[in-house]
């Protein structure tokens, strides 16, 4: 089938990469001419496992090409998916001003039935906007062609988004339109032979689903932060209450990890989004507010660590150098959308302290994010971010950070200290190097346990 994708971000590449692969000729569109040329060459803006192998070997087969030529693009579709961003307002509304651009360009080009569908995560009522921009344009031209718009959103993970398109655990189409439904059966049967689940719905309701889908990870997110916070106080230790909790079938561990707080281009993006979007309709959503309010503090905790660690130790913040490992928002990507690390970098700078970061992607959009600032080095290597530093903060728990040379960072942390954002590290076995490990939701009484619990599988 002749598909084309709108856009070669995150969602747009690896949609038509996977259709590709599966043996479709897909055309990616995308206004900036730089980044078109680097696709056309085989190489990707963005860090995904496994992407960059597969964009250069469906390129070479010819299945897959990359384009700024829109005309020529949609009058050879069977089906148009619309991939672009959907930016954040002030106010919180998602904007759609280049999901109307591209359904503009589609009525513009449009010669035949086609099938349009929005892929990009959008408000409820986006699809009606969609199928109005296009019959504007269709107007324009005095034309009456027939097409059909539907939605079918995307449930990717940064970092494994690859994986998930080819083995999704399910597939979510809304339209109203029958004929739109066989195409898009169609496109899909490769992946439904896989064993794949199928939910054909109203548009509205498919629509909703991506908005219900990352709010409902988001708060699973901010309850056990909240939960590790009450753990801190009480006496508890959260990372034994996360598995006597996950144990329950009905919750399961998936998303119940103590941390820094949610990141990335999704998930505070879709939360405020929908808020927006309840309360336009005259709902007042407020447990996806305190979701929200309790992600935005969770992101400086280990700042306030650091400074009530100060005043015990009767030390100044000011001048204090602090190893960073981490800068992405989540391991295995490139991301630094909404990421921890650079509010927390932020808030250590106009403290006075200085930051040695380390991580293994995504260091240049690092400095590009914070205008590579004065009072951060950035190290290529984990250990080398450490020499001299005064403490740590690990923020995003990067494989290669998971087990590290104890040994090692006492000799090169000046006070030992471990400020663990990610709980990734035993506190017994550092202990044994010397190491204090201060992790997230785990009292410091004397009769609490000091080793996390050990979990298979997680």
């Amino acid at each position: 089938m002749d598909i084309t994708i709108f856009g070669t971000g995150y969602v747009g590449l690896v949609t038509g990469t996977g259709f590709a692969e599966m043996g479709n000729h897909v055309t990616c569109v995308d206004v900036d001419a730089a980044k078109v040329r680097m696709l056309q060459a085989g190489e990707i803006p963005i860090y995904e496992v496994g992407l960059q192998e597969l964009v250069e070997e469906n390129v070479h087969a010819g299945r897959l090409t990359f384009t700024t030529d829109a005309a020529a693009a949609v009058q050879t579709a069977c089906a148009c998916f619309i991939c672009v961003g959907t930016p954040m307002a002030e106010n919180g509304e998602a904007d759609l001003r280049y999901v109307e651009a591209v359904a503009r360009a589609i009525g513009q080009h449009l010669r035949a039935y086609t099938v349009v569908v929005t892929k990009s995560t959008v408000p409820v009522g986006t699809a009606e906007k969609v199928r109005g921009w296009i019959q504007e344009s269709l107007d324009q031209r005095g034309l009456d062609i027939p097409f059909a718009v539907g939605s079918n959103p995307e449930f990717l993970k940064e970092g494994s988004a690859l994986e998930d398109f080819m083995k999704p655990d399910r597939v979510v189409i809304g339209t109203d339109d029958p004929r739109a439904e066989g195409i898009l059966r169609d496109i899909y049967s490769p992946f439904i032979r896989n064993g794949l689940r199928f939910y054909s719905m109203d548009i509205r309701s498919a629509e909703m689903t991506k908005y219900a889908a990352n709010c409902m990870l988001a708060t699973k997110i901010s309850f056990i932060n909240e939960i590790a916070s009450i753990c801190e106080e009480v006496g508890a230790d959260v990372r034994q209450v996360r598995q006597g909790v996950g144990a329950d079938s009905r919750i399961g561990l998936q998303f119940l990890h103590p941390g820094l707080g949610y990141g990335g281009s999704c998930f505070p993006k879709d939360v405020r989004a929908l808020i927006h979007v309840a309360e336009a309709h005259g709902c007042n959503p407020a447990i996806l507010k305190a979701v929200d309010k309790v992600n935005r503090v969770q992101k400086t905790l280990l700042m306030r660590k650091l400074q009530q660690w100060c005043e015990l130790k009767e030390l100044p913040l000011a001048g204090l150098i602090v190893a960073m490992w981490g800068i992405a928002f989540k391991p295995n990507t490139d991301d630094v959308r909404e990421a921890p690390s650079l509010e927390l970098i932020q808030a250590l700078l106009a403290a006075g302290a200085r930051v040695q970061a380390h991580d293994p992607k995504a260091m240049v959009a690092g400095r590009q994010a914070l205008n590579d600032p004065a009072g951060v080095s950035w190290h290529e290597d984990q250990y080398d971010a450490c020499a001299g530093a005064d403490i740590l903060f690990l923020v995003t728990e990067w494989r290669p950070f998971r087990r590290p040379d104890f040994k090692r960072l006492a000799e090169n942390l000046r006070h030992r200290c471990i400020f663990d954002g990610r709980n990734q590290y035993d506190d017994q076995r550092a202990a044994e190097y010397g190491l204090q490990v201060f992790p997230i939701g785990v009292s410091r009484s004397p009769t609490a346990p000091t080793a996390p619990t050990t979990e298979v599988g997680a």
